[in-house]
């Protein structure tokens, strides 16, 4: 068996204006995502679950999915609210998504080998696919919670027109210690860069300081590790309309009581992504520059 490919692509693209997931990034109309499950392939990767909305399912199908269905298994699973676990109703007045956790559980009955976790409109370089692709040929046929996940520096993942998310880590001879989502995180005055932790305070966060890009590799045990905690996040928020459960804060969570131990895999490869439109063109001209090097084929197979 080889690894699986899960791509978080239900994102409403608020900031962005637009489904982000669908724009032409390339020199040949392209996408991020084209990218992403091209170097996937080269890496090994034999099958690629999109996790997106149903309200454009038959438009991402056309668009994304069939032009990869000869070169690798692709198959589908939808982000709905009201698929909760059992014991919880969906409130009436909530309309955005549960978080990224939430969009993970769901493609659980679709993955059953060691899987890498990316989103869908980042860009995260051939290098980095190659890498987690190893750690996880080595986790066939376990049975066990393994997890992994790939490293960039925060000051390389922010963007000059806006705020971002980012999953801040501490790491220990290549394990990683804790990780904590902080939000609104953006250069300020005197090239600070300042973020919002958990609890809504203001921190300063150092430039060089290794961030989550969800970039993860997990064995399927840890689907039974993500509901259980997402139980618990909903019997806290689940009247919050605005609260929304996400992947580090889950792993974190594992760390800290034992259940795992993860390892960060350092990437040569190069990060970029866009959040906002003006985001735009320097995406455009990083995949060009790619392109003209050698490093992809134009138009992309």
């Amino acid at each position: 068996m080889h690894p699986t490919l899960l791509i978080l692509a239900a994102g409403m693209g608020n900031r962005y204006g637009s489904l982000k997931q669908l724009d032409a990034m390339g020199p040949n109309g392209e996408t991020v995502l084209d990218y992403s499950v091209h170097d996937a392939i080269v890496a090994g990767f034999d099958k690629v679950v999109f996790v997106i909305r149903k309200d454009f399912a038959s438009t991402f199908q056309a668009t994304i999915g069939n032009k990869f269905e000869k070169h690798i298994q692709v198959d589908y699973a939808f982000q709905e609210l009201d698929d909760l676990p059992i014991g919880f109703l969906l409130p009436e007045d909530r309309q955005n998504p549960w978080g990224t956790a939430h969009a993970v559980l769901a493609a659980r009955k679709l993955i059953h080998t060691p899987f890498a976790l990316i989103n869908a409109d980042d860009f995260y370089g051939r290098d980095a696919f190659i890498k987690i692709a190893k750690y996880l040929n080595q986790w066939q046929d376990s049975p066990e919670l393994r997890t992994c996940m790939i490293g960039y520096q925060l000051a390389n993942t922010l963007s000059h027109h806006g705020s971002v998310n980012r999953g801040l880590c501490t790491v220990y001879n290549g394990i990683l210690q804790t990780v904590e989502e902080h939000t609104e995180i953006a250069f300020r005055a005197c090239s600070k860069i300042l973020g919002s932790n958990l609890k809504k305070a203001q921190v300063a966060i150092e430039p060089d300081v290794t961030v989550s890009m969800n970039f993860w590799g997990f064995t399927p045990a840890i689907f039974a590790s993500i509901e259980a905690l997402f139980c618990e996040f909903l019997e806290n928020h689940i009247q919050t309309p605005q609260a929304e459960c996400y992947i580090p804060t889950i792993v974190d969570s594992l760390i800290r009581s034992g259940q795992t131990e993860c390892t960060v895999i350092e990437t040569t490869g190069t990060w970029f992504g866009v959040t906002y439109p003006d985001d735009k063109p320097l995406v455009q001209a990083s995949i060009e520059q790619l392109v003209a090097t050698g490093e992809y084929p134009s138009p992309l197979a």
